[in-house]
């Protein structure tokens, strides 16, 4: 099967470390935030490591690549820019050899992006599995390449020490269980729970995610895309068996019933999310959360993770020339956090394996960014301040981090609306002290004629 397949006491030692590992807050430079309060809930200590990680990489990768076609929706809702049919879609696999892949070099990618996870696709919507299960041939064992890249990547990023988590789609365009596979995939998308077939598709999903569980080390999280009538999975069911078997794995509110944290998706939400906004916070419903800037009280507050790509396609295109630029990225990385986020960024690897020079040198340029300020993101929670015009703050303790995105030409920064008196201010980076006058109204500190750092310079203020 796997050729990560792990010994029933390797993968007991696994799971005991995994358990304590998302259990157990980081221990590292950047991850020092205050422990969670006494009366902090269960809920809270299991997804503690998610929130203090705060950037992750996410992967769209499979057959699709190789066509620079959109992961699945190119035979869910066909469209002329995709020039693919159907039956073409489906022959991709024959055709995917990425004998350029190296796991290791995508998780050093990520740890020199500032990155604290991965999430890795197994399944996207069309069925095809990019791990060796032993359900279907429609899998990556049956490639030309012919090994399991989800075996390789787990061991590489298990050995270095980075949580990965698995997406998995529970709609499955492949399963004659899940659709009428005898018509067209545009008509049958949805999925058809009154047929009587659709029990064979449960069984074959929960049997695919125990093999996932069980055979691939530790799961930091699974990250389901159920899409729409999410209750025909019977999502609570799903839940006990993830559970059952690895206690510690998070999963997200994309299964029809409420999950470790909400997933916005292409956008960052306008205001602080609560738990009120967790059921609409599972897509691209930016309406939902649209309201006044306010701070909610901390057993209020919904764990929540935004999903962005870095041009404007989740899987490779090498149409798709519409790149985010770093500054946008760091700002977006920021802006996140200040809201008590975190930030998921997608690659989408090459049909060889390789992830795309675009994409690294924006990596690349984060990881720098992040070496300098990352105390103002890991382990940080929603800044007190959410109306600046300038920038967004975040918060560690008493310490207030402020990102200023646009630096005063005049050298004065005016901040209004800070509540406690402050005791230090500082340049992070360069541990420079800044001279500063506050009064009731507002916060005025001077600081030099030009930002250290053209993206998103940061301020580091410790209140009493």
């Amino acid at each position: 099967m796997a050729n990560f397949t792990v010994s029933r006491r390797f993968f007991l030692l696994s799971l005991t470390a995994c358990t304590l590992l998302f259990a157990i807050p980081f221990i590292g430079k950047a991850q020092d935030a205050s422990a969670p309060s006494a009366n902090a809930g269960v809920e809270a200590q299991r997804t503690e490591w998610f929130r203090r990680a705060k950037f992750g990489m996410f992967i769209h990768w499979g057959p699709y690549s190789v066509a620079s076609v959109e992961a699945s929706w190119p035979i869910m809702k066909p469209d002329p820019q995709w020039n693919i049919t159907e039956a073409e879609y489906v022959q991709l696999c024959k055709r995917f050899n990425p004998v350029q892949f190296d796991p290791h070099a995508w998780v050093k990618l990520a740890q020199d992006a500032g990155m604290r996870y991965m999430v890795f696709t197994t399944k996207h919507h069309d069925g095809f599995c990019m791990f060796d299960t032993a359900l279907t041939s429609y899998k990556i064992t049956k490639t030309p390449y012919g090994q399991d890249v989800t075996a390789m990547l787990a061991r590489a990023a298990h050995d270095a020490g980075m949580p990965l988590g698995f997406y998995y789609s529970p709609p499955d365009m492949n399963h004659p269980g899940y659709r009428d596979t005898s018509k067209p995939v545009k008509d049958t998308w949805h999925g058809d729970p009154t047929r009587p077939q659709w029990s064979t598709y449960l069984d074959y999903m929960n049997a695919q995610l125990r093999e996932l569980l069980t055979e691939y080390g530790p799961v930091a999280l699974l990250w389901f895309d159920g899409l729409d009538h999410q209750e025909k999975y019977k999502g609570a069911e799903v839940l006990d068996l993830v559970h059952q078997i690895q206690p510690a794995t998070l999963v997200n509110n994309r299964l029809g019933v409420p999950g470790d944290f909400a997933t916005p998706e292409q956008f960052i939400p306008d205001r602080i999310p609560t738990k009120a906004d967790a059921d609409t916070l599972k897509g691209t419903a930016k309406s939902d959360v649209s309201a006044p800037n306010s701070v909610p009280a901390a057993d209020d507050f919904q764990p929540w993770e935004t999903c962005m790509t870095i041009n404007n396609t989740w899987a490779y295109n090498k149409n798709d020339t519409q790149y985010k630029s770093a500054k946008e990225l760091i700002q977006d990385l920021a802006n996140v956090a200040s809201k008590g986020g975190n930030f998921l960024l997608d690659v989408g690897p090459t049909p060889e394996g390789t992830i795309q020079p675009e994409f690294f040198d924006r990596l690349e340029a984060i990881g720098k960014w992040m070496k300098v300020y990352g105390d103002s993101i890991y382990g940080t929670t929603y800044g007190p301040l959410q109306n600046l015009t300038f920038g967004k703050t975040t918060a560690k303790g008493k310490v207030i981090y402020l990102h200023v995105f646009n630096w005063p030409s005049d050298g004065t920064l005016n901040v209004s609306g800070l509540k406690g008196r402050v005791a230090q201010i500082t340049v992070l980076g360069d541990k420079k002290k800044l001279h500063w006058r506050q009064d009731e109204e507002k916060l005025e500190i001077q600081v030099p004629p030009t930002g250290p750092d053209e993206d998103d310079s940061v301020l580091q203020i410790v209140t009493r």
